[in-house]
């Protein structure tokens, strides 16, 4: 039984972190990308140091998504956590394979 969670929990399509777990596991993480899965207008509103923009809402997104490297680790967040969790999933099905998922998005990190 405990072999067919574990199998289950390494085969999700990414994992959701809190806030601070999230940037703890980010500052630790050696191949990261911040991806910030928001519009052109809430990134340039503010955004996290070193994040790439990729708004979720643009008809390339998928595309855009499937060019970058898949062998690095993947930090996503949005607002609320909606639209990087729907990013996450995506990405998984594009072959990305280390995804983090900022949950309840910037309005619940305490900066």
């Amino acid at each position: 039984m405990f072999n067919l969670f574990r199998a289950a929990t390494k085969n999700a399509a990414y994992q959701n972190l809190s806030p601070g777990e999230f940037m703890s596991k980010l500052n630790k993480s050696q191949n990261a990308v911040l991806l910030d899965v928001r519009t052109p207008a809430e990134f340039q509103s503010g955004a996290l140091e070193n994040a790439i923009n990729i708004d979720f809402f643009n008809p390339t997104f998928k595309k855009r998504l499937a060019m970058l490297d898949k062998s690095k680790t993947y930090f996503v967040y949005c607002r609320s956590g909606n639209r990087s969790a729907q990013a996450c999933n995506i990405m998984k099905g594009l072959g990305f394979e280390e995804l983090y998922n900022m949950a309840g998005g910037l309005m619940n990190l305490d900066y």
